[in-house]
Parts: C-alpha cells; sequence; structure tokens
C-alpha cells in the first residue's frame, strides 16, 4: 500500500505544478479514517500539512507522528471538543458559530500562536451542510478578528457535489466573495476549497488551499 500510495502523492504533486506553482498552493492531505503509518509514509514523503474531520481520531493519531506536522481541523467542532483542538491544532477551516469561536480563543494556550482560523460559507445553500450564509460572512469575519486567540486567515467552502457548471459557479462566487472582503479592509489570504473530484476548477478560481483525501489515500472503509 505504502508504494500505492507514494506514487499517487508523487502524480499529485506533478499534477498540481501543471496549474500553478506548487509554492502557491498548500496541498492538505486529508487523512480521515486512515492510520498514522500512512500520514508517515507522506511525511517522509515531504508532506507536511495533514487535515482532520473527526477530532477524537485524529487525537488519537497526534502523539503517534511527528511534532512538526501542521494539523488543519476541516469538520465541524462540537463544544466539548474545543479544547483539544485549541491545545494542538494549527489551523481551523470551519468557524461558523460564535460561541465555538469564542471558546477556541478562550482555550488556545498563551505560549502558542494564536490559531488560523478561516469561516465556513455555506455556498451551496443546503440545508444539510454548516457554514454562513454570504451575507453573514463579513460581520462574523469582525467578530473573529476581535478574539485574541484567532488570527482570521480566509474563507472555507465545500461546493455541492453537482454538475460541473454549477461547481464553478459556486467557486467563482467564493472567489467574489473573498475579494469583496478584501477591498471591505479585511486582509484576507487564504480560500480553502477543492477537493479530490474539483481541486483543479478550484485553482482556477483562486483557492490557495485545496483538501485531497480519496485521491491521495484511496478509497476510505468508514465501517473500520
Amino acid at each position: 500500500m505504502n508504494t500505492t500510495l507514494e506514487e499517487r502523492y508523487q502524480k499529485l504533486i506533478a499534477h498540481i505544478a501543471q496549474y500553478r506553482q506548487p509554492e502557491s498552493v498548500c496541498l492538505i492531505a486529508v487523512s480521515k479514517t486512515f492510520p498514522a503509518s500512512d500520514i508517515q509514509t507522506l511525511y517522509n514523503l515531504g508532506q507536511r500539512h495533514f487535515g482532520e474531520n473527526y477530532i477524537q481520531e485524529w487525537q488519537d493519531k497526534i502523539f503517534r507522528l511527528p511534532e512538526n506536522i501542521v494539523w488543519h481541523i476541516i469538520g465541524d467542532i462540537q463544544s466539548n471538543k474545543t479544547r483539544v483542538v485549541a491545545e494542538n491544532a494549527h489551523w481551523v477551516h470551519t468557524l461558523s458559530r460564535e460561541k465555538i469561536a469564542k471558546r477556541l480563543s478562550q482555550q488556545r494556550p498563551n505560549d502558542l500562536p494564536p490559531l488560523q482560523v478561516c469561516v465556513e460559507v455555506n455556498i451551496s445553500e443546503e440545508n444539510q451542510k454548516h457554514g454562513l450564509a454570504v451575507n453573514e460572512v463579513y460581520d462574523f469575519c469582525q467578530y473573529i478578528k476581535e478574539l485574541p486567540q484567532l488570527n482570521l486567515r480566509g474563507l472555507m467552502a465545500v461546493p455541492s457535489d453537482a454538475d460541473e457548471q454549477t461547481v464553478k459557479q459556486q467557486m467563482q462566487q467564493m472567489n467574489t466573495l473573498f475579494l469583496q472582503l478584501n477591498q471591505q479592509g479585511l486582509a484576507l489570504d487564504t480560500l480553502s476549497m477543492g477537493m479530490s473530484g474539483d481541486w483543479q476548477w478550484a485553482l482556477e478560481y483562486g483557492a490557495t488551499h485545496i483538501r485531497i483525501g480519496s485521491a491521495l489515500f484511496g478509497k476510505r472503509n468508514y465501517a473500520q
């Protein structure tokens, strides 16, 4: 399996380079449901940014892996999980609730740099998805900027699982929102969107961080 994982990783890196300069894109390897040994394999190949959705599962992996891994939380955070995130994560991509943002700031240790955060936008307007409506984003960003242990970096979205035209329209909307917020003085530098099936389109529309899981690790077995 490790040989296959290495081959997929090298192929993906080469593929990204066809679209953008690799240093202009942060590749987040989404390692949910996969063992620490797979993360270690990619780490040994030079990968440093990893994304996790399930806090308990991630918590079980942290201390078995190198300390200089950059951990991105890309799943919803419940109130009873904010402390472990505040104490161990480097990035949170899914902020959309004042309560969770406030707890993360309060629980972030003072000897650590501020937690890097993105606001999640429900750009597809689907009821089953987390995130804010477009017209709610600016005020929430202003709220985050007042929290001392959070550093607002940008926006995150999961476009709908639809046809290419719809997905691209939503990515264009995210790009437009990102630019508008910067024109309003927010100084954002991160646009987190694009996954295994649509990352190429995301790069076309200005994504700075892409979150790749199955295209790297292979098909997930959620029954494990």
